[in-house]
């Protein structure tokens, strides 16, 4: 499949209003930069405003509906960055075990109450953000690994995949969710939705932050899924047909060979 946006290839004064001026700012974090200090202590407060309420989770929970196709049954499964699992209501089985990884302990513990008041078995793993390069899992360890809205976050991506598919046994599958970052609907409605938060309720310049959270675009991270793993099923959200550009969300199933 042929993946194409055209949000990003616009001219760079429009492309670094919805994207980020990633010339400039780079794709990796200048954590001594002041807006990435305000940034890391106003997080949660920006992700419950404008992902846990409003347009901001009618989207997210578009892409949760992917895993109706998997049966997690008696799996060993590992989801990383977890969130508070808001996608529990869409599980097909139970797992015998559920291992959550995040870089952020307070995650972790908000995933583990929810957890445990579904009497799952778990285990948590806190990691190191350098850690996400080399995962500290054992080869073929997992049936499944979950990934809803993480991709487009983890730097270099392609190291993050090469261990995700190491630690995926033959015929265990990957199963998520991404932004369309990169396509016009999706650097539009940021414009207009959670831009606007970070302007009025914050320092932050969001031209830096979103360079430096979203460092992937949909189109190469689809890219890049497709030449390591095999494609099951693929869904675009909410006008269905495959184009980066009209969608807001693209979620998956892939497998490993």
């Amino acid at each position: 499949m042929r993946y194409f946006s055209l949000g990003h290839r616009l001219p760079h004064l429009i492309a670094a209003a919805l994207y980020g001026d990633r010339k400039r700012h780079g794709l990796v974090p200048q954590t001594k930069d002041p807006c990435w200090q305000e940034w890391e202590s106003r997080y949660l407060d920006f992700y419950y405003a404008n992902q846990k309420s409003s347009i901001g989770k009618l989207v997210n929970d578009a892409g949760y509906r992917i895993l109706r196709k998997v049966d997690l049954s008696g799996a060993n499964v590992l989801e990383i960055g977890p969130g508070d699992i808001p996608h529990l209501d869409q599980w097909q089985g139970t797992p015998r075990c559920y291992v959550i990884a995040d870089i952020q302990q307070e995650m972790l513990d908000r995933s583990s109450r929810r957890l445990a008041e579904r009497n799952i078995p778990f285990e948590t793993r806190l990691l190191k953000r350098d850690e996400i390069r080399c995962l500290p899992f054992a080869t073929g360890e997992f049936d499944a690994i979950l990934s809803f809205y993480s991709l487009e976050h983890l730097f270099p991506l392609q190291a993050t995949l090469t261990e995700m598919v190491r630690i995926l046994r033959p015929g265990g599958c990957l199963v998520g969710g991404i932004p369309t970052e990169c396509g016009l609907a999706w650097g539009l409605g940021r414009f207009l939705t959670s831009r606007r938060w970070l302007k009025k309720h914050t320092t932050i310049d969001p031209g830096k932050i979103i360079c430096w959270e979203h460092p992937n675009f949909a189109e190469h991270i689809l890219k890049l899924m497709d030449r390591v793993l095999v494609r099951r099923h693929i869904r675009y959200w909410p006008l269905w047909v495959p184009l980066i550009d009209v969608n807001l969300v693209v979620s998956f199933v892939y497998e490993r060979a």
